[in-house]
């Protein structure tokens, strides 16, 4: 939680800058600490406690350009954002951070591409993280149960911007559906998938052999291990969502193994 406070004393402008500091900066303003020096600002961030930053602000920020660009933001969107925000239990003053960045991403004037841009060239060497923040922003975009087609779009071009193949955003989109997080209730529901949609959740053809299953499934299950992700830069606030995702997959994979009886 230590990157936290430095945020909320607003310790972050002369280490992050670009687009996310500028974006971060607009958004937290308020809790600036007008007597923090430079030098305490450098010093004070370390590489991890950086990224965590940038992922936690360009996630919020991009959910909230996400939603907006098909020209409304709905009910059901909005508790998309509040839910992520209470899986990463956060406090009042948290909480109020996240849904100002996530205002910020709703302005017009929002760099998306630069945010994105500086957002790759902190953690594009951790393809796991990359996958998972473009995940957390495709539920965003189902969470109204459709994704508008300015959504896909848009989500389109994030991908390429950080160099995810179309065929992969395609697959996370199945995934994601056949998770059933087109809803309010993404993460939440403890009903099992249909045949159907545990294979498209292990992204397996249902021929698929059991030895390729198995490793489709051990797969997911490294690239989304919360730990892992931590490791690598996941701000240890949202390892719940990171959980449910693995949650998800082995619930998929139950499903199939039971069908398979192996």
């Amino acid at each position: 939680m230590n990157w936290w406070g430095k945020i909320l004393g607003g310790a972050f402008g002369m280490v992050i800058g670009g687009p996310i500091g500028a974006v971060l900066g607009a958004a937290m303003g308020h809790n600036f600490d007008r007597g923090m020096s430079q030098s305490d600002n450098q010093t004070s961030f370390g590489r991890q406690e950086r990224t965590q930053t940038m992922f936690y602000a360009a996630t919020f920020s991009v959910m909230g350009h996400v939603c907006k660009v098909d020209g409304q933001v709905t009910d059901d969107e909005i508790a998309l954002a509040k839910q992520v925000m209470q899986q990463m239990d956060l406090t009042a003053k948290q909480r109020k951070a996240a849904i100002d960045l996530f205002n910020e991403g709703k302005k017009d004037s929002f760099p998306l591409n630069d945010v994105i841009k500086q957002f790759k060239q902190e953690v594009g060497f951790r393809p796991n993280l990359l996958r998972m923040f473009i995940e957390i922003q495709i539920m965003a975009a189902y969470a109204d149960y459709v994704m508008d087609p300015a959504e896909r779009k848009v989500l389109l071009n994030i991908c390429e911007l950080l160099n995810i193949p179309e065929h992969e955003f395609n697959h996370l989109c199945t995934m994601i559906g056949g998770m059933g997080d087109g809803s309010s209730n993404a993460g939440r529901n403890d009903d099992s998938p249909s045949l159907k949609q545990a294979f498209a959740v292990l992204d397996v053809k249902e021929s698929a052999s059991n030895s390729e299953i198995k490793k489709a499934y051990r797969r997911l299950l490294s690239q989304h291990h919360p730990d892992k992700l931590v490791a690598k830069g996941l701000p240890e606030e949202m390892i719940k969502v990171a959980a449910d995702r693995t949650h998800e997959i082995r619930k998929a994979y139950e499903v199939i193994k039971k069908e398979k009886a192996f």
